[in-house]
Parts: C-alpha cells; structure tokens; sequence
C-alpha cells in the first residue's frame, strides 16, 4: 500500500521501527476560532494566516471587559489544543524524536508554556477556577470569551449550534518563532489473529482508500486522510474558513506520543496546573516535569 496519499506526519504516528501497523483514516488539526461579532463590537480586526503570538496577546487585551464578564481567550493547560502546539511554534520538543528524553524543560518548551500562563496572569484569559467551574468551550460558545484553540472537530458542532449561526469563524494558529500545529488522527487496521485475515485486510485498504474516504468527508464529521478528499470535508460547513485545517498540515508535528504515553502525560496534568494556577513558577514545573518524564522514558528502555 503507497502511503503516498496521506500526510507523512499522520503516516509517522503509525511507524513504529520503520514499519507501518495502520492506514490513514481521518486527521485532525487545530485553528483559532474566534467570534466574529465580539471583534467588530471592539473594533478588532479579525485573525488571519499573518497572526503572530504578540497580535493575539494585543487583540485578546482588546477583547477583554470585565465590566461584562468578558475574556479574549481562553487559556487551559490542554496539551493537544493549545500548550504542545505553541512549544513546537518556540522552538521546541516535547519528547526528543529517539524517544529517549524529554523536553519540558528547555528555554524553548518553557516560552511556549508562558505563553498561555501570561494570559491568564494578564487578565485576558478566565482563571483556571473559572474554567473549570464552566468549560472553554461553553465560555466560547456563550459568548463570554472571544478566542478559543480547538480543533477541526469542533466544526460538526459549533455548525449545529444555532446561538454561533452568521457569529464564528477559524483562523490558522498565529505563529511563533515558526509555523507549528500537532496533527493527529485515526488509522485503519487489521487483527493479526483474525480467522479472516486476508478480507480483514482488504477492508482496512478499502477503508482509506479514495471511495471510502469520499464518503466519510461528506459527513463533515472529521478530516478525511486521503489526499484529495479533504475539499469535500471542507464544502460540508461552507460558513467556516475550514481550509485553515488543511492548509498548516505541510508545518504539522505529529501528537507527542512514546510507548506508554499516560504514565507521562499524568505529570504533566498535575505539574502545569499548579504552573497555570501560579501555585509553581513556569521554568520550576517544567524542569520538575521534564525529570519526570525522563524516569518514566527510563522505564520504556
């Protein structure tokens, strides 16, 4: 099978030793969708593909009303949707590509974790009580914050909602020191042991090939992997600038992943909340993360 027809960095996150175990099935990527009525009220100029981190930060000051309760983003500690996505756009890695080390710890994974707790401290962003009190998403959707990361597949919903009707739209992530955005997705596969294995096969090729993954676009539900076929995806929400998806895969990085992926990813939920929250200084979480999950990479070996 030619894996010619999908992104290599969605390819990637299912080569293990150089050798494929699944086939493309659908990706995705993450935009910065923003309120459309909230910027022309403030009289900001709407994100584009020219963004940088410092025209965000400007217009989410702008954005910002206390008086009506009102924040220009919001900022969690979400790994895929915003902190893993402006550490590569710094320079970056979260895990070293051998897999041996981390790198929470760097200069440059640090910048990218200020970026977000500078918000907050900034007063641009509610507070982590805040938003865990009410979920970013609803404090988007009910008009209370004016920009949210998230991902292609929040599309299907906020498409549904008739209270963002004619009011939302998506951006490309503004850019750091350079263009970045993790990529994930889904793949096809077959079971080893299965009584059948040659139609298994069959199947998971007839899957993510080009007629199948046609007719998965036209649901508009998620970003089918076959090349050629993401224009369909993109057609089924024509309100939305949905090509921002498509458009920042060639500066994609495939989702921070080792073999056991949750032993890490626990400490890195505990230690930057206290970082997000200010209980521990950004620069102390992250080499305290970074020791962390170098012991539990240790244990892979």
């Amino acid at each position: 099978m030619d894996t010619a027809a999908y992104p290599k960095s969605l390819v990637d996150l299912y080569t293990f030793e150089g050798k494929k175990y699944g086939l493309p099935k659908d990706y995705d990527t993450i935009g910065l969708w923003y309120n459309k009525a909230l910027f022309d009220a403030a009289g900001v100029k709407h994100p584009d593909a020219t963004w940088t981190w410092d025209d965000l930060k400007a217009a989410a000051a702008k954005l910002t009303d206390p008086a009506k309760g009102q924040y220009g983003i919001a900022a969690p500690a979400d790994s895929q949707a915003n902190y893993y996505n402006t550490i590569f756009q710094a320079g970056g890695t979260v895990i070293a590509p051998d897999g041996r080390k981390s790198g929470f710890g760097d200069p440059e994974a640090v910048e990218g974790l200020k970026f977000w707790v500078d918000l907050i401290k900034s007063g641009s962003s509610p507070t982590v009580q805040q938003m865990s009190d009410t979920e970013p998403t609803q404090l988007f959707s009910s008009g209370k914050v004016a920009m949210y990361y998230g991902g292609s597949w929040e599309a299907n919903g906020f498409a549904k909602n008739a209270d963002l009707t004619g009011k939302v739209d998506v951006a490309p992530l503004p850019k750091g020191k350079k263009q970045a955005v993790v990529i994930h997705g889904l793949a096809n596969v077959a079971y080893a042991k299965s009584k059948n294995p040659r139609e298994a096969a069959d199947f998971a090729v007839f899957a993510s090939g080009k007629q199948a993954q046609q007719i998965q676009a036209e649901a508009g539900a998620v970003i089918s992997a076959y090349q050629g076929t993401q224009d369909t995806w993109v057609k089924a929400h024509p309100q939305f600038q949905l090509r921002a998806f498509i458009d920042q895969v060639p500066d994609s990085v495939p989702l921070p992943r080792s073999k056991n992926t949750s032993a890490w990813t626990k400490h890195a939920e505990d230690l930057l909340l206290k970082a997000w929250t200010g209980e521990k200084d950004v620069a102390d979480a992250a080499r305290e993360l970074a020791k962390a999950v170098d012991e539990e990479l240790g244990k892979e070996k």
